[in-house]
Parts: structure tokens; sequence; C-alpha cells
């Protein structure tokens, strides 16, 4: 049997022409259309949801991790930019938590609403002056030279459309326009071996008087069940509460595949077992919660998200590899975009490994690290390609070094400095590697960015 089918070839409609094109509507891509929107670039963003917010909202994460790093034993905010104006809208929409503690004290995370999320992204977009185009999927590149994209393809309701750009920037989370381009990636550890996904659940009805600190113990509840004959995909819970103190969080399945390795983000039959797979797992957690955690006895389902939660698929290869021992040494350098101060967070099978910088542990005194590494700009450039950035977690870093940069305090970082970088390469007509980084890094001081540079003013700690 003929497992082909031949196309006739057509003429593809060019529904727009701009000077810079931003695929993917994640924190990456918001913050890379809203900087060279702002820096003067005729921008346009593609995303294929009905809302932006990427793994933030379609995977319901509820969650900025990596805005926030333990410098010298103070926990601060070091993302700040684009980030700011992101957070003081969400807040005003009364969606935003305050920063909660986590590892007893050695990090911090914030809590939000997705619906809040969504609302506070379509204004800072709109207010930027980007152009926004959603419910439109990336379907493929046509290239003008080896080195030069001309378009991307995209498929919409109204049919195939190209979308010409004199500079493109990748924030699929997958690395797709990379990788139809030709830009050589990883996947995995060693080619094979990805960070497992999860399915993110929301529930509601609980006590929050009776529920007290249940993040301390819900590890215990289930090893308790466990001991009892009863089977979780993974353990390291992470329960929380939202804005509404009776609505909580749980992050706490893993998404194999029926040989027990991580669901790939970019193969579609695994993604589609994995989705129902996500939801047994989160019906599951429901019962247990009811069943054994107090203040939860009348908790409801209130939200499964559109999508599994993807941590890692691609990673583009680009003029730099951000490493775990990057990570792990706090390493600084020339060419920094911003600061990442999340630690390795490694999604294994049945568990999360952390890894913390040196000199955190608060055993051996937290005062001796600065608690974060610096982001380079060449991590945003793929190999063999010149009018092509990559910001998000397909940017260029090694397993372990994604493992902590990948979440979305460095997305927003990355985003930023990728925005930022085109505008300024399009107004030079140079490729956005032959920019000046110096100038670069003015321009990113110049709208609120933190680049951890000695120097350089440490943001108040937020306690």
């Amino acid at each position: 049997m003929n497992r082909t089918l031949t196309e006739n070839a057509r003429e593809t409609s060019v529904l727009d022409e701009v000077d810079v094109l931003v695929l993917g509507g994640g924190p990456a891509g918001l913050a890379a259309a809203a900087s060279a929107a702002q820096s003067g670039a005729n921008t346009l963003l593609v995303e294929r949801y009905g809302f932006l917010g990427g793994m933030g909202t379609a995977a319901g994460v509820t969650n900025f991790c990596g805005l926030h790093a333990n410098v010298h034993g103070t926990l601060r905010q070091v993302v700040h930019g684009v980030a700011d104006d992101l957070l003081l809208r969400i807040d005003a929409l009364g969606g935003l938590n305050t920063p909660h503690l986590l590892f007893d004290g050695r990090i911090a995370a914030q809590a939000y609403d997705t619906a809040a999320f969504k609302i506070a992204a379509d204004e800072l977009l709109a207010a930027s002056g980007a152009r926004v185009l959603l419910h439109a999927w990336v379907a493929g590149v046509a290239m003008r030279d080896p080195a030069n994209l001309e378009a991307v393809f995209i498929e919409t309701k109204s049919g195939r459309f190209a979308v010409r750009a004199r500079c493109f920037i990748d924030c699929t989370g997958d690395g797709d326009v990379a990788a139809l381009a030709g830009a050589p990636f990883e996947k995995g550890a060693d080619g094979h071996d990805m960070m497992y996904p999860s399915t993110m659940m929301r529930v509601g009805g609980v006590d929050p008087v009776r529920a007290g600190p249940a993040w301390a113990s819900v590890a215990t509840l289930m090893e308790q069940a466990s001991a009892r004959g009863e089977h979780f995909a993974r353990k390291s819970p992470i329960l929380r509460p939202q804005k509404n103190p009776t609505e909580w969080r749980a992050n706490v399945s893993q998404l194999a595949r029926p040989d027990g390795g991580p669901v790939d983000g970019t193969d579609a039959l695994q993604l589609s077992a994995a989705e129902a797979e996500g939801r047994r797992q989160a019906a599951h957690f429901l019962r247990f919660l009811r069943r054994d955690v107090p203040g939860f006895e009348s908790a409801y389902l209130m939200d499964i998200p559109p999508q599994i939660g993807v941590r890692e698929t691609r990673r583009v290869l680009g003029d730099y590899q951000l490493s775990e021992q990057d990570v792990l040494s706090c390493t600084s350098f020339e060419d920094t975009i911003g600061v990442n101060g999340w630690m390795v967070e490694e999604h294994v099978a049945g568990n999360v490994s952390f890894r913390w910088p040196e000199g955190t542990d608060t055993a051996q005194g937290r005062a001796a690290s600065r608690g974060f590494n610096h982001l380079p700009w060449r991590m945003l450039l793929p190999r063999g390609l010149d009018n092509l950035l990559v910001a998000g977690r397909c940017a260029s870093m090694t397993h372990g070094g994604q493992s902590a940069a990948r979440v979305s305090g460095g997305c927003l970082v990355m985003g930023q400095a990728a925005g930022t970088g085109a505008a300024t390469a399009l107004s030079l007509n140079v490729a956005p590697r032959s920019i000046d980084v110096t100038s670069l890094q003015n321009q990113l001081l110049r709208a609120g960015a933190y680049l951890g540079k000695d120097g350089e003013n440490l943001p108040n700690p937020i306690q």
C-alpha cells in the first residue's frame, strides 16, 4: 500500500510583510514582540492558540519561576524590564500573588491567575505597538538562501498564508522554525532522553483553614498511600494555593511513553495519548486529595488546561550552549543579556532532581554565592543562520542548562533581548550576531532590565 500522497503545487498568498516576525506567544515571544515594537520595528507575533502566555496559560503552569534569585542569602527579583510591565498588569487585574518561598526559603516563585495573564499579555502587546495573529500554526519556511529565511508559512482557519520578514524570532518552544530552516539541534541528554511533561490541574472548594500549609505534608501523605499499594507517576509533588485561597494548583503528574521514556512533545501520536493519560492522572490525584488531605474533602476539579506542559524538546545549537555547570557555578559572560536564578530542575523518571548553584546550601552558608548565572547573547544565535534568533526553552542550552533556564523568568530575559537585538540589527542593516553587544546591553538597561554586571545596583529584596 502506498503510504504517501502527492499534493498539487499551489501559489500561497502573502498575508503580511514585516520587519520582525515572532513565532510563539509564550513569555519569550511576548517579550520579544513587545521589545521589538518598542524599539521601532514593524512587528507581528503569530500564536497557535487564541491567547498568549505559552505554557503559562495553555498548559496551566500558573506560576512564575525564575523571576527571583537567592543573592548572597537574600531573595531578590532579578528579572525586570518587560517582566515588570507584565506583573503590574496582572496585579492590576487582581490576579497576582505575592512571591512565596520554596525549599526552606532558598528560592521564591510567584503564582498568578491564567485569565489575568491572558488579558495582561493582550494589553502589553497592544501598548507596545506590536500586532498579534492568533489561531495560526507554523507550517513551513521559505529560504532566501541557506543562511536567511524569506518567509514563514502558516495555517489558519482562513487557509494557508506566508508572512515575509526581515528578521525572525523562534519562540515556539519546540524550535519549529529553526528546525525547518535547517538549524542544528539536540533532544535530551544523549539525543534521546528529555524531561518528562506533566498535566497541570486546579482544584476548587478547598477549606484554606483546614488545609493550612498542605504543601508541606502532601508528599508524606502520598508516601503513606503508596505503602498501601497506591501508585503515583511522580514523587516531589507541588501543591499550592492561588490568589483565591479556596483554589489550589497541583503539579504532580508525569507523562511517559509505553516503554517508560518521556513523551516527545514534537510527536503528534505521543502527544495525543499523553493528553488522555494526563487527565486520568488528574482524576486519580483528586480522589487522593479528597480522601487523604485535610481541607480537600469537598475539593472539585476546576480546570485541566488545553494541553500538557512540555518542558523540553528541541534545543537549537547556537554560538554558545549554556551548560549545567554554567548554572551551578554562577558563570558570568561579557555578553550578558540578563540572569537566571533558578536551580537545575530536571524531571526524571518518577521524580524531580534538583541541583543548586554552588554555595546556596543552607548548611554551607548561603552568603557564599550570588545565586545567579548570566545568560549570554550568543545562546540566541542559531549556527549557520543570519536572520533568525531563538528565545525561550528552545534556545541554545545543554540538557542540564535547559533544566534551569527554561522557566518563565529566563524566557522573559531571552525574549526581551531577542526583540531588542533584532530591531537594532535591522536599524543598522546587519545580522544580529554582528551588532555591538555593549550597545545592546545599554538599550536593555534603559528599558529596565537587570544584567547582573559588576557595579550594577542590586534589585531590592522581596522580604
